[in-house]
Formats: structure tokens, C-alpha cells, sequence
């Protein structure tokens, strides 16, 4: 049982399908360690222990009378409290559906349960999906400095992993959110493509913008994840019908060849020099893995433009996710309600500019991966920041951290977040790799060859260890 609950979650599986551990025993040990550790943390929204050894109990016996699902069979994982689990709470990190008991389970719950996965419980997250957590919950603290940011909305995803809470989540990522915690928790998060994942039964924060993705402590058990819960869903008219590869039996193929874009100057500009180093040394690392670097310009965005088309795009789509419940139940809010009132301030005119200039920028994006297969970046400008009292980063530079996550909402490329270094501070730095559209088999088979390569994903936040 020595570093358990640091497995990777293939590792874990192999152990389950050989019978060499018990699905009953994997969960008891990680429902103890929630129980000793999260009240530290405050990853968990909800634990679900008996339903949790409920279904460890019928994956042990289905595995013992030879009727093995593969690799998720047994295996216990969360979900952000945003994914509609049917009878069970899902808040949406909010007081205004605190208590609301969805009637069916999102399309990726029920894709996760059919493959056999064990739900552990239901993961902290902020308000509605935006920056703000709601005063009333706890906010989740990052187990590499409790005094440190641990992310935005999929922060609870992001600290469970990095904890050794679970073997893998799903988070969703509208501006950042799947990447920001993956990046400030020292874990592996994908934003796929949009419509690579279906969205129904997951709340939204912005209909045209969100992704769902996984989120992990190894790029083959995002693979693994990725692989459940991608394909086309006929509830979800968004969804694509682009096959779904698999996803982790490709890992080991070549990357020889693979051509890495890299512009320094969009590396270096604006980054912490840690950071831009760090990330400057994976693109070397990479290359000696055989990537061919190749020199490009990323195609630039004013930030007050990219700030200003963000906004308007995500909150108005969130108008129409609470036309429902806003303005009537405006008194039930917190401060996600600013983010409404803001929507009230924008017009048709505005939206359709603001619609106008994303797929502009799309299209600036596209032609450049026709001359690269990758593209080597930050997930950040710098590492996890000091939070202040109302638990946003110090300072909060909006107008800088979003610098290498909203261009990929805008232009819907998948991108692939994992560690690449420490600073000197002993805070995890994240490398993102970004992809044409479809492109997350190339993604993580080059994520993998780095990760394998090196060994920062193999670090440990101090004390907690087994």
C-alpha cells in the first residue's frame, strides 16, 4: 500500500484487472485519506462513500467472475460539481442550487460509469463556473502552499489529483479553468476540441465557450479519461463526429518528426523569467526527442480587445444559462452576479463584434498550424500567485494571465497542460502544447514522450506522501 494513492491511474487498473488489489480496498483507502487530508484541502464537495463501496463491491465481483470492463473498472475518480449527477447534489458552487438533485446523469457520467469507474464524490469548484468561489464554501486550498492561487473554476479537480484524492476528474474550461488549477497544482489537464466532448448534462458558464476535459496526474490516464468520454452524443447537437482514436495505445508511437512551433518572443513577453525559461527548456527537451522546431508568429491580440471579447462572449452566453433564475432570484446569488449584471450592460451589437473578432482570430490561428503540428507555450505567466482574502491570485492581472488561455477558447483548439520545472519557490510551472483541432492523439503522444523523458511529474507536493 506504500504511495498508493500516488499511482497513476493505469498502474492502479493493472493492479485491479489482475486481482493483485481489491476495488473494495483502493476505495476505502482513498475515502480514508479524503477523510484525513480534505479537511485540509477542501477539494470535495460532496463524498459519496456509499455509493463510492457500493460499486467497488460490484466491480470486484464482476472482475472476479471474469466479466472485466477494462480499464476504469474499479477505479475511483470525481467529477466537478457542475457534471449532473442523477439523485445526487450538484451545486454548482453556488447557494442558489444548493441541495438540487438532477433527474439523469451527464452524458461523460454515465460513458465513466458504464466503463466501470467508482465515484468518489462531487469536487469544489467557484460559483457557476467564473472566479469568484461563493463566500459561503470553502474554498480549496493548493497543496503546494495553502497561501497560494489553486486555480480557477476546476480548482477542486486540480488539488484532488495533486493531493492524491482521486486517480483522475473531469473539469470544464471556459477561459482557463481546466488549465489554470492543472498548471497551479502540478498536474495534467486537456482542453480538447470544442465538441470533442459532449457538454450535455455538464451546467454551463458559456455555452460557446466550454470544453469538458480531464484532468490528471499522468498524460496516459488523460489519455485513458479522454478516450470514455469523447465521441458524438445525439443529446448534444454540438457534439462531433470526428472518431475518437485510442487515444492511450497510441502513446508510445513515434514524435520523431513532429514539427514544434515556437515563438520566443510570445514565451518570453510579459512571463515571469522562470517560467519562460522552463518552458523554453521543454521546447529543447522535445527537441532532442526529435521535434522539428520550427519559428512562428502567434497571431497577436490587443488585451483590452481579448479581455473585452471574452467578457462579452461569456457573459451573455451565461445571460441565457440563467434566464431562468436572473433577475428573479437575483437576492440568491453571490458574486457571480456581477457577472450578470455585466451581461445587462452589453447589446446585440456588442456580441455580434465581439463574435466577429473570435472568428477572426480563429482564422489567424488555423494558418498557422498548416505549418506546424504543435505549438510549445505557457499555461501561465507565472506561477501560483498569493491569494488575497477573497481567495483571487495577488495581483490579479486579469489583463495577463488569460494571455495564453482565451486565444485557444476563441479559435476551439485543443491544448495539453503538464509540468515542466519548479520554480525557486518549489511551485509547480506548466507547459502547454496546442494542436489543430482534433489533434489531441498528437498532443498527448508528444506530452507523453516529454513526461517520460523527465521528472517533474513524479514530484510530490511535501507532505503528503504516504
Amino acid at each position: 500500500m506504500t504511495d498508493l494513492a500516488y499511482m497513476s491511474l493505469v498502474e492502479v487498473a493493472t493492479l485491479l484487472e489482475n486481482r493483485e488489489l481489491s476495488p473494495v480496498e483502493l476505495t476505502r483507502h482513498l475515502l480514508d485519506r479524503i477523510g484525513s487530508v480534505d479537511k485540509h484541502l477542501h477539494s470535495y464537495r460532496t463524498v459519496l462513500a456509499g455509493r463510492a463501496l457500493e460499486q467497488a463491491r460490484r466491480s470486484e465481483e464482476e472482475i472476479a467472475r471474469g466479466a472485466y470492463r477494462g480499464l476504469f473498472h474499479g477505479v475511483p475518480i470525481a467529477v466537478k460539481d457542475l457534471v449532473y449527477t442523477a439523485g445526487i447534489p450538484t451545486s454548482c458552487g453556488s447557494k442558489l442550487m444548493e441541495g438540487w438533485l438532477p433527474g439523469y446523469d451527464a452524458t461523460v457520467m454515465r460513458r465513466l460509469d458504464a466503463a466501470g469507474a467508482v465515484l468518489l464524490g462531487k469536487l469544489h469548484m467557484t460559483e457557476f463556473a467564473l472566479r469568484w468561489h461563493h463566500p459561503a464554501w470553502p474554498v480549496p486550498a493548493n497543496p503546494w502552499g495553502g497561501d497560494r492561487w489553486s486555480g480557477v473554476s476546476s480548482s477542486g479537480s486540480g488539488v484532488a489529483i495533486a493531493a492524491g484524492l482521486c486517480y483522475g476528474a473531469l473539469g470544464t474550461d471556459t477561459g482557463g479553468s481546466i488549465r489554470f488549477p492543472a498548471a497551479c497544482n502540478g498536474v495534467v489537464g486537456l482542453k480538447p476540441t470544442y465538441g470533442r466532448v459532449s457538454r450535455y448534462g455538464v451546467f454551463p458558464l458559456a455555452k460557446s465557450l466550454d470544453n469538458v476535459g480531464p484532468m490528471a496526474r499522468r498524460v496516459a490516464d488523460a489519455a485513458a479519461i479522454l478516450g470514455v468520454i469523447a465521441g458524438h452524443d445525439p443529446d448534444d447537437p454540438t457534439s462531433s463526429h470526428w472518431p475518437v482514436s485510442d487515444y492511450i495505445s497510441l502513446l508510445g508511437q513515434e514524435v520523431r518528426g513532429l514539427r514544434l512551433g515556437v515563438d520566443e518572443r510570445f514565451i518570453r513577453s510579459g512571463v515571469h523569467p522562470e517560467i519562460s525559461d522552463a518552458v523554453l527548456q521543454a521546447v529543447t527537451r522535445l527537441t532532442e526527442l526529435g521535434l522539428e522546431p520550427v519559428e512562428v508568429a502567434v497571431p497577436p491580440i490587443d488585451p483590452d480587445v481579448m479581455m473585452d471579447t471574452w467578457s462579452t462572449l461569456c457573459s451573455a452566453d451565461a445571460a441565457d444559462a440563467h434566464r431562468e433564475t436572473w433577475p428573479a432570484r437575483a437576492d440568491e446569488y453571490g458574486p457571480f452576479r456581477q457577472w450578470l449584471e455585466l451581461a445587462d450592460t452589453r447589446t446585440a451589437a456588442d456580441y455580434a463584434a465581439a463574435q466577429a473578432t473570435r472568428l477572426e482570430y480563429a482564422g489567424r490561428m488555423a494558418g498557422l498550424f498548416e505549418k506546424v503540428d504543435l505549438l510549445a507555450c505557457p499555461a501561465m505567466p507565472y506561477a501560483a500567485p498569493p491569494i488575497g482574502d477573497d481567495a483571487l491570485p495577488l495581483p490579479d492581472t486579469n489583463f495577463v494571465r488569460p494571455r495564453f488561455t482565451y486565444p485557444f477558447n476563441f479559435s476551439n483548439n485543443p491544448t495539453l497542460t503538464l509540468p515542466c520545472g519548479f520554480t525557486s519557490d518549489d511551485l509547480p510551472i506548466g507547459l502547454q502544447l496546442v494542436g489543430p483541432h482534433f489533434s489531441e492523439e498528437t498532443l498527448l503522444r508528444a506530452g507523453h514522450a516529454y513526461e517520460q523523458s523527465t521528472v517533474w511529474h513524479t514530484r510530490v507536493p511535501p507532505g503528503y506522501r504516504e
